[in-house]
């Protein structure tokens, strides 16, 4: 498990860390059952794929943004990586889709969810002293998931009164 480099640490592969065999909390190693928990969740309609997929799109695209840039270690960790290791998966799957704290219409489902995925990766990269951010990012969210359905909704309402103004012009 694992294989030891020169510097002496421990290089994990992209299958150990997905399939969990790697040290960890209790749980949150195993990627591959964190799917499954999603896949019955999203079966029995508790979870939202919105807000699971929003978040993994998030994160995919902020670690991919870091990798680009590549200033210090945890920038230079593969995008992959970063969304099979730690507690992210777990986070984003029993956590994040939390049905009465998450956002509740349709497009702040997506909104939120693509938010927490940017916001733990950030955390995770700079702050090494808080490597699990998303749980910090989860909280964050769960503070402006009503904010975020009131301007959705409200957006919602100006299409459909901008709408109903123009159906009255033409008649």
């Amino acid at each position: 498990m694992g294989t030891l480099a020169a510097d002496g640490n421990v290089n994990y592969s992209m299958f150990e860390m997905f399939q969990g065999s790697i040290p960890g909390s209790i749980a949150e190693t195993s990627t591959l059952w964190i799917i499954v928990g999603a896949i019955i969740l999203i079966a029995t309609g508790i979870g939202s794929w919105r807000i699971m997929l929003g978040s993994v799109l998030g994160a995919a695209f902020m670690g991919f943004l870091f990798n680009l840039w590549g200033a210090n270690a945890l920038m230079s960790f593969s995008w992959m990586n970063h969304l099979v290791v730690g507690g992210f998966a777990f986070g984003v799957v029993f956590m994040a889709t939390d049905p009465v704290s998450a956002a509740q219409t349709a497009k702040g489902k997506w909104i939120y969810g693509i938010l927490i995925g940017f916001i733990s990766i950030m955390i995770r990269v700079f702050n090494p002293a808080y490597p699990e951010g998303v749980m910090l990012a989860i909280l964050l969210m769960n503070v402006f998931a009503p904010t975020i359905d009131h301007y959705v909704i409200q957006g919602n309402i100006n299409k459909r009164k901008k709408r109903w103004a123009s159906t009255l012009k033409t008649a």
